[in-house]
């Protein structure tokens, strides 16, 4: 008999819900909803929290990196959120960040990589052949990403998030 029961309710509610439903047209929006299921879209974000801390990064290094050209930030933005870090801090996504710059900073050969690929997306973004820097050889004078100007702007960027941090 406790069976029944509710059977008998979720007949109930379905025979309510046609009820409600004959008097409606049926939308898109709608159909979306019924996809997605009773509920999903109640106090949720449908943006995930991984994009709400690369979308927090995004805006910091924005307001606190100095990159006039802007390519390296969008390298480091794009290694950052693509990078483990991020996924066991999303919800730091300063913490995830200024781990991510130490370890550049800790690597020779990890900066070099970043000067390399802003190279290539300034590249790319003006249509130009970028400068390379060569190891034994003076960087070329038109060249906006060296090994030293990152390095110096991202230990800028670290002492930055740090001193927020205390």
């Amino acid at each position: 008999m406790a069976e029944q029961q509710p059977k008998e309710r979720s007949q109930a509610d379905a025979d309510l819900e046609r009820e409600i439903r004959d008097g409606r047209k049926f939308s898109l929006a709608e159909a979306i909803g019924r996809l997605a299921g009773p509920g999903i879209m109640k106090g949720v974000s449908p943006i995930t929290q991984k994009q709400q801390a690369g979308s927090q990064i995004e805006s910091y290094l924005d307001h606190e990196l100095t990159d006039a050209v802007g390519a390296m930030r969008a390298v480091l933005l794009r290694q950052v959120t693509e990078s483990e870090l991020l996924d066991e801090h999303f919800e730091q996504p300063l913490v995830a960040l200024v781990s991510y710059v130490k370890r550049i900073l800790d690597s020779e050969y990890l900066l070099q990589e970043l000067v390399r690929e802003s190279d290539v997306e300034w590249g790319r973004v003006f249509g130009e052949r970028p400068y390379f820097e060569k190891e034994g050889c003076s960087p070329h004078q038109d060249d906006p990403y060296t090994v030293e100007s990152v390095r110096t702007r991202l230990s800028q960027l670290l002492a930055t998030l740090t001193a927020g941090r205390e």
